[in-house]
């Protein structure tokens, strides 16, 4: 049982329950709090994202507390359930398969609920993998953007790197192993070869950190044969300079693409060592452009 009180998950005869938040390990299980341990052994339930993930984690500490599914695909359907359940009395622990509910994981519809209907809602903090990449990042800390996973579809994904690209504090990012390196190879020619990180396998034997600048970081990536595990990716703020740079490097791609004189590797070349970008990224940036002038009829061959 907790031994403060207020952390009690056993509600009072008659009296509404409550809806605890915990976080659980984003790998090393030794991560768990004794809060979180505490709590997931008296409530009633522990909604959780993928049970079997959950119910190992329960197995290790010999936690015999019921679970029931609670992810992304059912928790609209599901979050009624439970709040008859809260209603009626009984404690609730939502979790997810690693890190904070909520925090691009689901808990947000059964949160928001609970909160609505005047329901105790206690979070009981733990692991973030945003917050644990950033703090051994050696990017600045004392202002970000965290962003979680970037939109699947290429518009809306794209209008949402352009503005992230003006962002002057550090940015946090989600994404998926097999999708890290298209996701970098799409930044740099917005941002620029930023300083950045990627953190991956955090606390688990495998841990890495990535750093350099992001053409640094994509060309790791590229010497791999597969890339594993979940990543967390840091880009540092925009500086003055930056954007600048890019614009005028554009404008030159696209003059230097109008003379016949010239193929694509050689204007790369020359605009990269004019403004000190990297030569990959400007060439990709050139083959993009040469891509629109060409579907637009500018001439361009």
């Amino acid at each position: 049982m907790p031994s403060n009180s207020s952390t009690d998950s056993r509600s009072r005869p008659g009296s509404p329950g409550t809806l605890y938040v915990v976080a659980t390990p984003i790998g090393h299980l030794e991560d768990i709090t004794l809060r979180a341990l505490s709590v997931l052994k008296t409530v009633d339930l522990v909604a959780a994202e993928d049970t079997r993930k959950t119910g190992q984690l329960l197995r290790h500490y010999g936690i015999p507390t019921a679970l029931v599914s609670y992810h992304e695909h059912n928790e609209a359907a599901r979050t009624p359930d439970l709040m008859r359940r809260l209603q009626q009395g009984a404690s609730i622990a939502v979790a997810t398969t690693a890190g904070t509910p909520g925090i691009s994981d689901p808990g947000y519809r059964i949160v928001a609920a609970a909160a609505a209907a005047g329901l105790r809602v206690v979070p009981v903090p733990g692991p973030v993998a945003a917050a644990a990449a950033l703090s051994a990042s050696g990017l600045p800390t004392n202002a970000f953007v965290f962003e979680g996973f970037l939109p699947k579809k290429a518009g809306k994904r794209s209008r949402h790197i352009k503005a992230l690209a003006s962002e002057a504090r550090t940015v946090i990012l989600y994404e998926s192993p097999q999708r890290i390196a298209a996701l970098i190879a799409e930044m740099l020619p917005v941002f620029g070869d930023r300083r950045a990180v990627l953190a991956r396998e955090m606390t688990k034997p495998y841990e890495e950190f990535i750093r350099g600048g992001l053409s640094e970081i994509l060309e790791n990536l590229n010497r791999r044969a597969d890339i594993k595990g979940e990543c967390t990716l840091l880009i540092a703020g925009r500086a003055d300079e930056g954007p600048s740079s890019w614009e005028e490097a554009r404008e030159e791609i696209r003059r230097g693409l109008s003379s016949p004189s010239k193929g694509v590797a050689e204007v790369a070349k020359e605009v990269a060592r004019a403004h000190g970008l990297p030569r990959q990224a400007v060439y990709t940036e050139a083959m993009r452009i040469k891509a629109e002038l060409t579907e637009s009829g500018s001439g361009i061959e």
